[in-house]
């Protein structure tokens, strides 16, 4: 039975500002949901709403987490499972964290691995000035990445010279993915990927709008390079839609926009069978959501992961973190994550608490 579970959201600095075309992150503030059942075990889910990128709300988000939190108290793992599952629909974010605790202790297969899992990860460039490019593309080549994130979808021509500096720098050491964050108007985005040249670029992530497939269907009929979409796809009948545009040839998938670790399986198994590229990974995730992903990375995709999120806070709240080099997370057989408590109530911003013997009988 879950006894009691524990709602906050968290605030954990950047070690360094994270700028998109949608602005600069100065920090990481999401969701953490902990739950606690009678035979003594915990799990955490965490989400990150960020306004942009979603239809969701900060506030509506944290009103269902609560909302959530408070139904599944003094329930079976599996009638809790369904209740926040119903919930989706209404907010996938909160609903996901739930999912994802709930997974947790549960002990699914996935979060309890029985061989070492080895997940190589993307890393996004910053720098703009060439020299300052040029020391970070060798600094991060010599630490084991082979794949870069280029945040693009500001203005197209400036974008387009960053890039072929980059090409220029980095030569065939490395792949590129370029990310838009849905930064371009349709004419804008049309010029910018026509004229990319291909030579070490992977795919362009979501040049418009994720409500205008129109614009973006038209950015990839004429674009040199795949284009994935991220933002777009909130449904697995999303996924569908992208294999049916020309041009998509990458669909990218996080955790807080399916549900449960089944149902992320699930996902990028039909990203597949639609002859689509799967790609996986939060970058705005802690080490929770970053471990889960990295756990079903291992099983179920075979490139570079975007779950780094964890890379980028000055401070981190697992008492027993994974090893890190090579580019690659090393997560050991038998692995499961310790949260540092002291660390957690440091970040802390807002709490609830549900426990089920003081709530009404269910």
């Amino acid at each position: 039975m879950i006894e009691h579970v524990i709602v906050r959201q968290v605030a954990l600095p950047l070690s360094t500002p994270y700028k998109v075309s949608q602005g600069t992150m100065y920090e990481l503030n999401p969701f953490i949901v902990e739950v606690h059942d009678s035979e003594g075990r915990a799990g955490f889910g965490e989400a990150l709403i960020a306004p942009g990128y979603t239809s969701e709300t900060v506030e509506g988000s944290w009103q269902l987490c609560c909302e959530l939190a408070k139904a599944i108290a003094g329930r079976s793992p599996d009638e809790a499972k369904e209740i926040a599952q119903k919930a989706i629909p209404r907010g996938v974010g909160a609903s996901s964290a739930v999912l994802a605790a709930l997974d947790m202790v549960s002990n699914h297969y996935l979060l309890s691995p029985k061989r070492d899992l080895t997940v190589p990860l993307l890393s996004p460039l910053q720098a703009d000035e060439p020299t300052a490019l040029a020391d970070e593309i060798e600094g991060k080549l010599g630490e084991g990445f082979r794949t870069f994130k280029v945040k693009v979808g500001f203005d197209w021509r400036d974008d387009l010279r960053h890039v072929q500096t980059i090409q220029s720098l980095v030569g065939e050491r490395a792949t590129l993915r370029l990310d838009a964050n849905q930064g371009y108007k349709t004419a804008d985005g049309m010029e910018f990927a026509k004229r990319l040249d291909p030579r070490g670029i992977e795919l362009f992530e979501q040049p418009c709008h994720m409500d205008d497939w129109k614009a973006n269907a038209e950015v990839a009929g004429v674009s040199s390079v795949p284009v994935m979409l991220d933002e777009s796809i909130y449904d697995v009948s999303d996924i569908d839609r992208a294999a049916s545009i020309k041009g998509v040839g990458f669909v990218k998938l996080k955790l807080k926009k399916i549900g449960g670790v089944d149902m992320l399986v699930a996902a990028l198994e039909k990203i597949r069978e639609n002859g689509l590229t799967p790609v996986l990974g939060d970058g705005v995730s802690l080490e929770i959501g970053c471990w889960t992903e990295a756990c079903v990375a291992a099983h179920s995709i075979d490139n570079a992961g975007e779950m780094n999120g964890f890379l980028k806070t000055k401070s981190k709240i697992f008492k027993n973190p994974w090893q890190f080099e090579n580019g690659s997370i090393h997560i050991p057989a038998g692995y499961s994550p310790d949260i540092c408590q002291e660390e957690l109530d440091l970040c802390t911003r807002r709490l609830q608490a549900y426990n089920a013997s003081k709530l009404p009988h269910k």
